[in-house]
């Protein structure tokens, strides 16, 4: 008597890495795509979030970043994914900037400023809306850097990579713009 047991030997696509399935996109595995999107839609929308302070925005810049992944993907080549997805982002985030610079002012709209969770205090409520206006007042680079290192949580290593920089030049542009961020949240009140 044999007994057989069935089993999927096939492994899950969902063990694959970044890379892995970035490739098979690239031989137009579109399917794929909704990994790679589950992965990074929070984490692209969150960095959008931080930098233009506008939800409806950052939805339409992260729909824009997956976008340019299927219409770029052939330029993919097995690098990071990570860094290649945000250099994307970067250039999403560069080009709203551009278009949307004339329109801009300096006031910040006290309602795109949304509470973290319901119960912080109104004193630290306070504290963060005041943090974010002194990060607004930043320039895009620093402020960038801050998101991705204190907010994304990417290292030294992969930002460097992202601005086409060195991880040692990055560690000394963060420390400089956490500086400036320092100078501006003291020098304004709450």
């Amino acid at each position: 008597m044999v007994l057989r047991i069935e089993t999927n030997q096939q492994p899950t696509l969902k063990h694959l890495t970044d890379e892995e399935i970035m490739l098979q996109i690239a031989n137009d595995k579109l399917e794929l795509l909704t990994i790679l999107f589950d992965r990074y839609h929070v984490r692209i929308y969150n960095f959008f979030n931080k930098m233009v302070q506008n939800k409806m925005v950052s939805e339409d810049l992260t729909q824009d970043v997956f976008l340019k992944i299927i219409k770029y993907k052939a330029s993919y080549k097995n690098g990071n994914f990570a860094a290649w997805i945000y250099t994307i982002a970067r250039n999403i985030f560069s080009n709203h900037y551009q278009k949307t610079k004339k329109e801009r002012s300096n006031v910040i709209d006290d309602d795109k400023i949304e509470e973290n969770e319901n119960f912080v205090s109104e004193n630290r409520q306070e504290e963060l809306d005041h943090l974010q206006k002194a990060l607004l007042k930043l320039s895009n680079n620093d402020r960038e850097l801050i998101v991705m290192h204190r907010f994304q949580e990417i290292k030294y290593g992969q930002i460097a990579e992202i601005i086409g920089s060195n991880e040692n030049a990055v560690k000394v542009k963060v420390h400089r713009a956490l500086k400036k961020l320092k100078e501006i949240y003291f020098q304004t009140e709450v």
